[in-house]
């Protein structure tokens, strides 16, 4: 199992997996609207996309937006994305992708690497909390929904 940075050579394959992440999180499927937003966001370097690879095919991918925090002056990186194509599941393909924007994230001097998942999604909890990642207890998430 491999780990990159994805690049606009991975985007129908990395787009196929983005499609399935929405419906997983009951969007519709629509593969031309996903091919479109990850390739505006490869092409503006407006996000971070790492890829796990398994014998030349795409198997999972984790989606990073940069973000500052103005009290500690310092970047942060949004966890956006993490899927993992159901075969390879309960492989450790999702802690390979965490690992490598952990990484990232402290080869970039950030002071943080947030996420967040539905209240529902316990094998995503275990897994975030097993790799360090503590639950906020200090502050409430809110949203304005447009």
């Amino acid at each position: 199992m491999q780990v990159t940075l994805a690049s606009l050579e991975h985007l129908d394959e990395v787009s196929r997996l983005f499609d399935q992440y929405r419906v997983f999180y009951n969007q519709p499927s629509d593969l031309n609207a996903a091919k479109n937003f990850l390739q505006d966001r490869l092409q503006a370097q407006d996000s971070t996309i790492f890829i796990a690879s398994e014998g030349g095919h795409v198997v999972g991918f984790t989606q990073l937006y940069p973000s500052f925090s103005s009290v500690s002056m310092k970047r942060v990186w949004i966890l956006n994305d993490l899927f993992v194509d159901e075969p390879y599941r309960k492989q450790g393909v999702a802690k390979l992708l965490m690992n490598a924007a952990e990484q990232f994230a402290r080869e970039t001097g950030a002071v943080r690497l947030v996420l967040e998942t539905q209240i529902s999604n316990i094998a995503a909890q275990s897994l975030y909390e097993s790799l360090g990642y503590i639950k906020d207890k200090d502050f409430y998430n809110y949203a304005l929904h447009l």
